[in-house]
């Protein structure tokens, strides 16, 4: 297979498509790269269908290898594992443009692999990984009606930032990840600093020029490289049966459609439909031998729902009503509880239609952040949100899980409402909301993004605004056009476009839109976004009336944050050694404390009793001995003769020497002290060698006719140690002739003459 590359350069990056060079037995295999980040992704296909699949077995994986940043994988193994929620979520980026291009009746297993194998922190490879999926379809013989490319758009100062770097995002008011062919934008995901409907245009435009750029660099490969495609051979469903089936039910269909129901009711009367087709095709073509190895069952039911998306569609175009019997910009009933949850920090209930989201907010410290380790270096993530969809929600039965689905949309409501939380130094809380979906007919992720912030009202989190999202859908027949507000499941499923947009009174915060046809105008998306934006506002008033406001107390549950500042030099007697000292502090206490680099410590407690209780101990950890202040201390040791040693403050021991313990002369220290009693002293002096002296009795009343000369307050008088004494002159007055002052001083006796003996 001969080597093949193209490149570009695009806003100041060298873009590269090379194949021909590694995996060379896969369909199509693309080495992309841009910067020094570089994806190998590969397309495989099997070689037999599955029979009678009737779905599209696609598989999409992105993985990214920590020795491509220079890394050794986190945990026990050192080898990589299950894919992280940002390998996850970045195979859902690319799955979602690629999936609706591939032709219908294709039922082969595909498996699309992207891998980066060297990582640049100026590109993020995962928007590489689309570009080298498209590719790698487009060169291989997998049937693909590609070419779509994906980029991402930053805005910084004004202007908008094509690929921008990390650093660069941390400035930028917007990060989206916006996927496209040629002719319309097919998908965007991302996050903004309330940004209005036309920046979000513009960068919609802005994406789309590079977007064509690198589907033209996709072309120059494929001229170049390229295999005959697989034929794809769809199976037509026999006139007679679609015409039987069509005259069966296409009145009941009608008068189903055209009758307001709940999302249950449509649901028995499908199931009544199918029951009442299958048995009559059952009984119609039974006998006749041309249909003898026909599934003529399952062709009935694919006519019946070929049938109702057909009459939905157009009913919702020429009579402008939709299946519930609302209009198209038309918002369900709201309904919106907080603070049902006794015992959690913050709580509330959401309930729109048929869809509705029981969420809870819950406080940390900061040990309760979480951890994010990928090929940047690691850190920690304060603001976790976590969706739940369990299957009673649709009424079905099926195994518990967090599945790709579950992440993506935790995903989209953690964007939308992380730009409105306060500050660290304002509100020092992690923040952990999670929302179960109770009932599911459409939109449950902009539900979560609903009752998500009402929980973190209620947890008297002092959120910025509160957030509220809607989901819009749009039937496009020929010319005529319907954008639906608020969607239902079926509508979503059997509709044109899911795009969800989030925001607060003053702008979008977050957005995922999914298109699944060609030719999406830039008036329609105009007409989408500002009908969204009503809806959203109206969403927003029916939320005010619940709680306007969060709390201005906390739960009684949650921990309350003390701050405090010491030097930095004393931040070892706080921790004590190998941490004992702060251990004890927080045991004792019922504290959790965590100490920074700089000094900054932060006590969380459930009480305020608790939280001063630990303040006060590390303060008087802190504190400096004072001299002539009395303290409260503990007698650690007795010296017999000497007095007591007495710590005073944590890890401060002093000398109370045996004079300073009464007023009266004391022989025996036992009889006043004892290992283990609390007594009051006073700080005297502190030496020069940090010595500290200690007194009791200065503090103890002086007894009746006390007399002050006698006061042992007063050091005794020096020993005279002048060797010139009246002892001395009693003993003679040898030393007296040589001792006393004006003596002969200098004069020593003859020594003795040993030399004659």
């Amino acid at each position: 297979m001969a080597e093949h590359k193209v490149s570009i350069e695009l806003d100041g990056k060298t873009y590269s498509l090379e194949t021909g060079k590694m995996a060379r037995f896969a369909n199509g295999s693309v080495m992309v790269r841009a910067g020094d980040s570089m994806v190998l992704v590969t397309a495989v296909a099997s070689k037999d269908p599955i029979p009678d699949a009737g779905f599209l077995p696609l598989q999409v994986e992105y993985r990214e290898k920590t020795a491509s940043s220079g890394k050794f994988p986190g945990g026990f193994l050192k080898r990589e594992g299950r894919p992280s929620e940002k390998e996850i979520l970045s195979s859902r980026l690319i799955d979602r443009p690629i999936r609706p291009l591939f032709p219908k009746g294709w039922y082969y297993e595909t498996q699309i692999l992207a891998t980066v194998f060297s990582f640049d922190p100026e590109v993020d490879p995962d928007t590489l990984g689309a570009l080298g999926a498209s590719a790698a379809l487009m060169i291989s013989d997998i049937p693909f009606a590609g070419p779509i490319a994906e980029v991402r758009i930053g805005r910084v100062e004004g202007e908008y930032v094509l690929n921008p770097s990390f650093e660069l995002l941390e400035k930028s008011e917007m990060d989206i990840t916006v996927a496209g062919s040629d002719e319309s934008i097919v998908m965007v995901e991302g996050e903004f600093d309330e940004v209005s409907e036309e920046v979000f245009l513009g960068a919609l435009d802005f994406a789309h020029v590079h977007i064509r750029t690198l589907n033209n660099l996709q072309r120059e490969l494929v001229t170049m490289a390229s295999q005959e495609k697989v034929e794809v051979e769809v199976t037509e469903i026999p006139e007679e049966i679609v015409d039987f089936v069509t005259n069966l039910i296409s009145d009941d269909v009608d008068e189903y459609i055209h009758k307001p129901t709940s999302k249950k009711e449509r649901s028995k009367i499908r199931r009544d439909l199918k029951e009442k087709v299958v048995e009559a095709v059952a009984e119609e073509f039974a006998e006749k031998e041309e249909f003898e190895e026909v599934p003529v069952e399952k062709y009935a039911k694919t006519v019946l729902e070929d049938i109702e998306k057909d009459k939905m569609r157009k009913m919702i175009i020429e009579e402008q009503v939709r299946l519930d019997g609302r209009k198209l910009d038309e918002i369900r009933d709201i309904k919106c509880e907080v603070g049902i949850l006794p015992r959690t920090h913050g709580s509330a209930l959401f309930t729109r239609g048929e869809t509705q989201s029981l969420s809870t907010a819950t406080l940390g410290t900061s040990r309760d952040e979480q951890m994010i380790d990928g090929l940047l270096p690691t850190y920690t993530e304060r603001f976790i949100l976590h969706y739940n969809f369990p299957p009673f929600s649709t009424g079905e039965v099926k195994r518990l899980g967090v599945g790709r689905r579950e992440i993506g949309h935790g995903h989209l409501a953690w964007r939308a409402l992380k730009g409105m939380l306060p500050g660290n130094g304002d509100f020092p809380y992690s923040i952990r909301v999670v929302s179960d979906i109770l009932e599911s007919n459409g939109s449950s992720s902009m539900a979560t993004v609903c009752a998500g912030s009402l929980s973190m009202f209620d947890a008297g989190i002092p959120m910025k605004k509160p957030v509220a999202g809607i989901a819009m859908g749009l039937i496009k027949e020929g010319e005529g056009v319907a954008i639906l507000s608020d969607i239902l499941g079926d509508e979503d499923h059997l509709g044109d476009m899911d795009f969800k947009v989030t925001g607060t009174v003053d702008g979008i915060t977050a957005c995922q839109m999914d298109i699944k046809i060609d030719g999406l105008s830039v008036d329609i998306m105009t007409k989408a976004l500002n009908q969204a934006k009503a809806g959203r506002l109206h969403i927003l008033g029916k939320m005010a009336e619940a709680i306007e406001a969060p709390r201005e107390d906390l739960s009684n549950y949650a921990p309350r944050f003390t701050r405090m500042t010491v030097d930095q030099d004393q931040i070892g007697a706080v921790i004590g050694p190998g941490g004992e000292t702060i251990r004890a502090i927080c045991k004792d206490t019922e504290t959790d404390i965590n100490i920074d680099d700089d000094g900054v410590i932060t006590i969380a407690a459930t009480s305020g009793d608790a939280a001063e209780k630990a303040k006060e101990w590390i303060e008087a950890i802190t504190a400096k001995p004072e001299i002539g202040k009395v303290y409260e201390g503990k007698v650690k040791e007795i010296r017999e003769g000497l007095g007591a040693l007495v710590e005073f403050m944590p890890g401060k021991v002093g000398l109370l020497h045996i004079s300073q313990i009464a007023r009266e002369r004391v022989e025996d220290v036992a009889e006043y002290l004892n290992a283990g009693d609390t007594i009051e002293i006073k700080l005297l002096d502190i030496t020069r060698d940090g010595k500290f002296k200690l007194s009791r009795k200065v503090l103890l009343p002086k007894p009746e006719g006390w007399v002050e000369s006698d006061d042992y307050d007063r050091r005794p008088p020096r020993r005279d140690n002048n060797r010139y004494n009246d002892r001395d002159r009693d003993r003679g007055g040898r030393r007296d002739n040589y001792r006393k002052p004006g003596g002969d001083r200098d004069r020593r006796p003859p020594r003795r003459d040993n030399r004659n003996r």
